[in-house]
């Protein structure tokens, strides 16, 4: 008998990567408050969350093309990047710079915390999985 980490672990693996994915957005988004016409990019977590949970229940897989020419494989999306929106300006700047540093901050900070919730779970589970193998 084997044990599929896919069934064991759930979604919260993919949660956890979709997370990191986030932090990565929000850095980028930070690092980049200064710089003129750069515009605020965000990560929506629940539609890529709802996204992936609909593929693992439908079967559909992923699949790395090296080649811009390779023919598309049936269930995958063109657009890896489909995920990410513009984050639409709260207030309008001179040199078209979307971002806004403390709501970026506080969108990265509480990401960070459900990162770490999402890893807490993770963990947790993981250490449910060892003492199941050692039958305590």
């Amino acid at each position: 008998m084997s044990i599929s980490f896919d069934k064991a672990l759930g979604i919260h693996e993919k949660a956890l990567g979709f997370r990191a994915q986030r932090a990565e957005v929000l850095a980028n988004n930070i690092a980049n408050a200064d710089t003129p016409n750069y515009k605020a990019r965000d990560l929506d977590f629940a539609s890529v969350l709802k996204a992936q949970s609909e593929k693992t229940q439908t079967g559909h897989f992923s699949l790395g093309v090296t080649n811009a020419k390779h023919i598309a494989a049936e269930g995958l999306d063109d657009n890896a990047d489909g995920a990410l929106q513009y984050r639409t300006p709260m207030q309008p700047s001179l040199d078209q710079n979307t971002v806004d540093a403390q709501l970026e901050q506080s969108s990265y900070a509480e990401n960070s915390v459900n990162f770490q919730a999402s890893f807490t779970l993770l963990n947790s589970k993981f250490k449910g999985l060892v003492s199941a193998l050692r039958g305590e």
